[in-house]
């Protein structure tokens, strides 16, 4: 179900998929990368989330992307979070959720985390930002490990988006980036993105006054060339129930190159968040 939710007069647009709200649906809401739309999301999460029909899934459009509008006054990633925020109160007002995020999505989810941590009972990141400012990331340089030659040729080339992030490039890849992420690229509001750019750096908590001690997963990618791995090793002992994967042959689109492993790692995160769901449920531990 396509809709949308006002969030401080913002307008958010979000896709909503699986069963109605209640006390006993587990609800995930996902957050995309900069520039594309809940699209990114979707492709990646829902072959998982169709075996697991049971969970409330909300994929929302960032404001300046997809299908949100962004007002003027929205004028920097602490005004993307503060919408984000009202979104997910509004679509998810009681309760607990968890929380999905890719890259620019991975830092707003960080801080939804650290901003309700009573509520969010789990958290997935995919190649995650963890260092805002490009200039300052520990990152590897772009590197390409496979290239069908043949069908890159047969397409033109893959474009800016495509030969300057994928590790692997071929028909598979190159056609799920097109559904994916340029999809959402070719809609994004390009005067509001630069105005988000220009106040790049959060001021709101990444972190809570205590480690996040619930189900975590952090996927990334060996050859990411923009939001790296190394980077990821300052914030290891916040989450003491995080699972920490670098896969090869991955860059910054490690969903989409590392398909198996990235669906099977999200199967075992769920499973984790199920387990300490029942847990609190049957008063074994605490919230």
């Amino acid at each position: 179900m396509s809709d949308f939710v006002d969030a401080l007069g913002v307008q958010v647009h979000h896709v909503t998929r699986g069963p109605a709200a209640g006390p006993d649906v587990p609800t995930a809401v996902l957050l995309h990368g900069f520039s594309p739309d809940h699209r990114l999301m979707t492709g990646c999460f829902e072959p998982v989330f169709e075996r697991r029909q049971e969970w409330r899934r909300i994929y929302l459009d960032l404001p300046g992307m997809g299908r949100t509008v962004a007002p003027d006054w929205v004028r920097g990633t602490d005004d993307v979070f503060r919408v984000v925020q009202a979104a997910v109160a509004a679509l998810v007002p009681t309760g607990p959720y968890a929380v999905c995020g890719e890259s620019f999505g991975g830092y707003l989810a960080r801080g939804l985390a650290a901003a309700d941590p009573e509520r969010v009972e789990g958290l997935a990141l995919v190649a995650p930002m963890v260092v805002a400012e490009h200039a300052e990331r520990d990152v590897p340089g772009h590197r390409v490990l496979h290239r069908d030659e043949a069908f890159m040729a047969s397409v033109g080339g893959g474009g800016a988006e495509f030969d300057e992030i994928a590790v692997v490039q071929d028909a598979v890849t190159w056609q799920r980036t097109q559904d994916e992420v340029v999809t959402g690229l070719d809609v994004a509001d390009a005067a509001a993105l630069d105005r988000i750019r220009r106040a790049w750096t959060g001021t709101f908590p990444l972190d809570g006054d205590r480690p996040f001690d619930r189900p975590a997963l952090f996927v990334t990618g060996r050859q990411d060339s923009s939001t790296g791995y190394r980077d990821l090793w300052q914030v290891f002992e916040r989450y003491p129930r995080a699972t920490f994967a670098v896969l090869d042959r991955a860059g910054h689109n490690v969903q989409i190159e590392q398909q198996a492993v990235f669906e099977a790692m999200v199967h075992e995160w769920l499973d984790r968040v199920d387990e300490a769901r029942k847990a609190v449920r049957d008063g074994r531990i605490g919230r």
